[in-house]
């Protein structure tokens, strides 16, 4: 069925401003976007794909902003583990959990501001971050050290501090993912993860850093598409009236935007179907669509803008719920256009906050075996697991590039699954290794490649840069809570110090 719109209809305009659509190419903006911004599309999104370097990136958010002098320019940059702006380098700053176990509200209230002026003076004016998840089980294969802990009172306070910091430099924050994503053994970007547990425990655990964030004044929120029984048990949240209408607008009194994690992810896309799963969420009270980190063509934004009129026509989404999402996307991006300005223009000098944070985020732990610091050219063997989708497969991470850069000569080598330990073994020689691994509890064949790595070269360097669950093993183990850039960074430091 063919749906008639027309592009200066009002119903046309709302059903475009509720998209936060990506787009190929980096450089340039594709004339669809063009054409859409004028009909009335009030957002885009940013990601890895339209990076090469900063002032790349502000001269196509320029290219965007005189499109439309208010456009919400949005971008997934957590720091850490997940970030877009330095997709290819790594991260200038530590993530969540190296921030939550330093513990220092004023530290992470710094680095949240110094990367908000960093994406304001690139053009960015809406982030979604940060990740106000409570990491209540260590299983959790998409959250981790994107989460600032397991402590609920933690994690609160350190998602106001970042709220606070990252809008301070005019950036709109995005606490997410709510009602929380931290108890799940499920990613959510390939089916529906379940949090069965009761009322009370949603409550006083995960809902708790979303009291602090809407406290904190965060413009937006991001729904999870997480099914948790005690508050809907029939639709996970980015689908359910009862939570984003019922419990975050009525009961706890928020006012702001509700943005959908990406739509495309097959806890909807494969479930409820990419279109219906968009119109549904719109219905049940989201104000604005994540979309454009899978599809990201023309075609696919006329779809969606179809399927809103269609359901608007046919009665199944009233025409005001549609209405007062669009405004709400408006009205978050008149505050991002003034807030923004001053940073836009002034750039954003680096302070190093971010290797500080690194440097204070570690946890050493010196063996009986240990004897003496790295200082010739070792052998680093990297035990790396598959990447969940959120962080991508595209950014560098470990300490390779770091111990290269002060012992050249360096090895190395990446391994995974059964028998990775002796294959490291016997690539490494003579030479000092030292073996990174990325969450070891979760990974069996990766506990097992260091304790033949450990049994055979007492000597041997460990580098968590994951959640440091297991207990310390190797002559020098090093925590990094991490894997940005700047952990690996400060890792290195330490295994040529002692």
């Amino acid at each position: 069925m063919t749906t008639l719109t027309h592009a200066g209809d009002t119903l046309t305009r709302n059903a475009l401003a509720v998209l936060q659509p990506g787009f190929d190419g980096t450089t340039t903006v594709p004339d669809w976007v063009r054409h859409r911004i004028d009909e009335g599309l009030a957002s885009v999104s940013l990601f890895g794909r339209n990076v090469q370097t900063a002032e790349q990136v502000a001269a196509l958010t320029a290219q965007l902003r005189a499109e439309r002098g208010d456009l919400l320019i949005a971008i997934d940059e957590e720091s850490g583990d997940v970030t877009r702006l330095e997709v290819r380098t790594g991260s200038s700053y530590p993530g969540n959990h190296a921030l939550g176990a330093v513990d220092d509200t004023t530290l992470t209230r710094e680095v949240a501001a110094d990367l908000g002026r960093r994406l304001a003076a690139c053009g960015i004016n809406f982030n979604w971050a940060p990740s106000a998840d409570v990491n209540a089980n260590p299983d959790n294969p998409v959250i981790g050290v994107r989460s600032f802990g397991s402590d609920p009172d933690l994690v609160a306070r350190h998602t106001a501090a970042y709220v606070e910091g990252m809008q301070s430099s005019g950036v709109a924050t995005s606490a997410k993912h709510f009602p929380g994503h931290g108890d799940t053994a499920i990613d959510s970007h390939h089916s529906v993860p379940v949090i069965d547990v009761d009322r009370d425990v949603l409550n006083s655990r995960d809902l708790a850093p979303f009291r602090a964030a809407l406290a904190a004044g965060t413009r937006a929120v991001m729904s999870a598409h997480v099914l948790a029984p005690a508050l809907d048990p029939d639709n996970p949240g980015t689908l359910s009236r009862r939570i984003l209408t019922g419990l975050l607008r009525e009961e706890f009194g928020y006012e702001g935007l509700i943005v959908t994690d990406g739509m495309d992810m097959q806890a909807i896309a494969g479930t409820y179907g990419f279109e219906r799963g968009c119109v549904l969420a719109i219905a049940a009270g989201a104000d604005a669509i994540c979309t454009g980190g899978g599809p990201s063509d023309e075609g696919t934004v006329l779809r969606l803008r179809d399927a809103f009129v269609a359901a608007v026509r046919s009665g199944e989404l009233p025409e005001e719920r549609l209405a007062d999402a669009a405004d709400r996307v408006r009205a978050l991006a008149d505050w991002a256009s003034v807030s923004g300005a001053a940073e836009r223009s002034g750039g954003a000098p680096d302070t190093g906050i971010g290797l500080i944070g690194a440097r204070r985020a570690l946890t050493v732990t010196r063996g009986e075996t240990y004897t003496a610091p790295v200082t010739e050219a070792p052998f680093v063997a990297t035990f790396s697991p598959l990447p969940n989708i959120a962080v991508g497969d595209e950014t560098p991470w470990g300490v390779t590039a770091e111990l290269e850069r002060r012992l050249p000569g360096t090895g190395s080598a990446t391994y995974s699954g059964e028998g990775a330990g002796s294959q490291a073994l016997a690539a490494a020689g003579t030479r000092r290794i030292v073996a990174v691994v990325r969450d070891a509890h979760r990974h069996a064949w990766m506990a097992d490649a260091l304790r033949t790595l450990v049994a055979a070269r007492p000597d041997t360097v460990v580098v968590e840069m994951g959640v440091p669950q297991s207990a310390p093993i190797g002559a020098l183990h090093i925590a990094t809570r991490g894997a940005a850039r700047v952990c690996g960074e400060a890792a290195a430091e330490v295994i040529v110090a002692g």
